[in-house]
């Protein structure tokens, strides 16, 4: 290639450049200059497919004794379709990443944080929340052995994580980790109190314990 060929090149590759320059420019300042009102009308066209990739599903789940057919979103938390899909409110937001305990529920007889469970991974699965351990209408029927220990106990304060933490003593004995204090504080130990009433949880667990009481 002579020079003239390389001068060519050099001058054709400057100009392509020169154009994408140019379109690209043209496109950021079009951009800047579009009404915001059509920035929404584009954005809503995008949050309408996105939708469109969430579309609802069908999950059989069994809870507290009654089968439900429910159509979700897959990205669903188990939380989420607890409290405010279900209104089972009594299963607690707190950190919503499994740091404090306060979603505690029981699937299929094991504890798990709500907040990190996807809802459709329990498809034919059995939920247990704090709505569900009494025999009945939790309004009317008689408390469950573990909440009636929290009372005598005074196993709380402020009582945000107690429905967390009394699913997780459950749990704990069922366990079979609940035969000394040292193993009570050791796995019940996913499960924050800022109150700090956790002499008295370990004081209501042991008292269950010892007592035989069916949990």
């Amino acid at each position: 290639m002579n020079d003239t060929e390389d001068m060519d090149s050099e001058l054709g590759n400057s100009t392509s450049s020169r154009r994408i320059f140019l379109k690209q420019s043209s496109a950021l300042a079009a951009l800047v200059m579009t009404p915001p009102a059509a920035m929404a009308a584009v954005n809503n066209g995008l949050d309408e497919k996105v939708a469109t990739a969430f579309e609802q599903m069908p999950l059989h789940v069994n809870i507290n004794g009654t089968m439900r057919q429910l159509s979700i979103e897959p990205r669903v938390t188990l939380l989420d379709l607890l409290r405010e899909q279900l209104q089972l409110t009594g299963t607690k937001k707190g950190c919503d990443h499994g740091q404090c305990g306060a979603c505690t529920v029981h699937v299929d007889g094991a504890r798990v944080n709500a907040c990190l469970t996807l809802a459709m991974t329990t498809e034919g699965s059995t939920v247990t929340t704090i709505e569900g351990l009494t025999d009945g209408d939790p309004a009317t029927a008689p408390l469950h052995p573990m909440q009636a220990a929290f009372i005598k106990h005074d196993g709380f304060q402020c009582g945000y994580c107690t429905p967390g933490q009394i699913m997780s003593a459950v749990a704990c004995i069922r366990e079979g980790h609940a035969n000394t204090p040292d193993e009570v504080r050791e796995y019940m130990s996913g499960n924050i109190c800022r109150c700090g009433a956790y002499a008295n949880i370990v004081d209501a667990i042991m008292d269950v314990k010892k007592g035989g009481a069916k949990v």
